[in-house]
Formats: C-alpha cells, structure tokens, sequence
C-alpha cells in the first residue's frame, strides 16, 4: 500500500494537461507573444526556405531531371526542420515560455502614450534635430572658413561659388 495519494508523484502540470510529450507549456498564458513570435519565426523560415531554393539554382543545373525533387526536399527538410524548431521554442520550452509569459505580463503594465503626446513629442524630436542640423552645418561652414584662412584648408569649387568667392 503506498503512503502517497494517486497522482501525489506528478507534477501539477502533468496532473492538469495529463501527461507530457508535446504538451503546449502553461497555454493559456503568453498566448499574444507566442503567437507573434512563431509568426515572425514562420516568415523567417519561409524566407529562409526560397533562399536555399535560389541558391540551389545557382549551384545545381535547373535543367536537369534530378532537380526539382532535389530542390524540393531540401527545402521542404529545412522548411519541417524549421518549423519542429519554432513549435519547440514557442510551445515546449519552459524557459522561453516562461520568457514569453513575463514578457506580456510587462507588457501590460505599460503605460502608454495617448495619440496627441505621440504627435506633440514627434514634433519636439523633429523641430530638435532641424535645429541642431543647422547649427552644426553653420559651425562647420565657420570651421572650414577659419582653417581656409589658415591655409590649412583648401576650399571646394562648390563652397567657394556658394560663397561667391573665386580663386
């Protein structure tokens, strides 16, 4: 007779979802940056999958009888080797998810700009570096004068015509 009650040896996530083996873990939680992370991860895969079919153009003849299924099953072995790797990443492993999970919960206690402080603050990073352009473009025009007059310089055709000075 055992001293444990039946199940006291399981983990409690094993007792809910009953069982392991590919098991999503803890799913109801961190379910937006899973989903946006496999998302990304499915266009890179795919991306990546025409790459290598481009590139086996360029190294195998496209002409050839043996390339088509050459082609195909290797894109199509990265493209499953691909997608076994973002299934494991967003769905089985604890510690991703366990990142994904904090990483939404963070996420949600963001305080965000509302529209109009979004546009007041472009306007202010905007009008700042206009400003900072022209001031750093007249300290340069008196910078390249000074060493011009120094004979350490010698100025383009193009600023001495803006200048209206001819050599």
């Amino acid at each position: 007779m055992s001293e444990l009650a039946p199940g006291a040896g399981k983990r409690s996530d094993e007792t809910r979802l009953g069982g392991g083996g590919l098991r999503v873990y803890k799913a109801g939680q961190g379910y937006y940056t899973r989903v946006g992370t496999a998302v990304g991860a499915g266009v890179l895969a795919v991306w990546g999958t025409l790459f290598i079919y481009n590139e086996l153009q360029q190294y195998l003849n496209p002409k050839v009888s043996y390339f088509l299924p050459v082609a195909y099953s290797v894109c199509l072995t990265f493209l499953a080797v691909m997608s076994g790797l973002v299934y494991w990443v967003a769905g089985l492993s604890r510690k991703a998810n366990d990142f994904f999970i904090a990483t939404e919960g963070e996420m949600k206690k963001v305080s965000w700009s509302t529209w109009p402080e979004v546009i007041r603050s472009t306007k202010v990073v905007v009008v700042t570096v206009l400003v900072m352009a022209v001031f750093l473009f007249v300290v340069d025009i008196g910078f390249m004068m000074l060493f011009r007059a120094l004979k350490v310089l010698e100025a383009a055709p193009t600023l001495q015509q803006l200048f209206g000075k001819k050599s």
